[in-house]
């Protein structure tokens, strides 16, 4: 049996439920998604807080999520009340430190629940390096040397209010199932 799938398509597909499923449970908040899957020429960092992180091993790419600054605050503040700290403890400002570090957290939660889903499914892996979260004004391209071809966006709501995006760039390659895995 010949299924192909861009694998792009599938590791987005594969995010869409581990964001929900990740954020849900650390932050005790509603993440809603759109359905479409955006083609794009190119990921980006964008403000007000970027975070990004590489993977590479059997499939190969760059994972980015820009979020705004009241859609990095919301999250910081659902993860941070969802482990016991009280609201008034907490920071006001999305350039506080704890808030690009805790969406680093988060994206590391994320990412580990993609990889192993991927894993269980198709038998390949991924390995990934510390998410990098950072406060930004403007916009920065990133252009890895790797041959990164295939480039997608994905959209998320907190709350039915914040958006935030989570932009990959892969290799172009396909996962051709041919069987049951053993």
């Amino acid at each position: 049996m010949d299924n192909r799938s861009p694998a792009i398509d599938i590791v987005a597909a594969t995010f869409f439920n581990s964001v929900k499923q990740v954020l849900e449970s650390s932050t005790k908040q509603t993440i809603k998604y759109s359905t479409t899957i955006q083609s794009i020429p190119s990921v980006s960092l964008r403000p007000d807080i970027g975070c990004f992180v590489q993977f590479s091993g059997d499939y190969n790419g760059l994972c980015v999520a820009n979020f705004s600054g009241v859609a990095a605050l919301s999250l910081y503040k659902g993860y941070m009340t969802a482990m016991g700290l009280p609201e008034d403890e907490l920071a006001k400002d999305h350039t506080t430190n704890e808030v690009p570090d805790s969406i680093g957290e988060m994206t590391n939660q994320i990412m580990g629940h993609t990889m192993r889903m991927v894993e269980n499914k198709y038998n390949l892996t991924s390995f990934f390096g510390q998410p990098k979260a950072l406060a930004l004004n403007s916009s920065i391209s990133l252009h890895p040397e790797s041959d990164f071809n295939d480039n997608r966006r994905i959209v998320f709501i907190i709350n039915d209010m914040h958006r935030f995006y989570i932009e990959l760039a892969m290799e172009k390659v396909a996962f051709i199932t041919l069987g049951k895995k053993k």
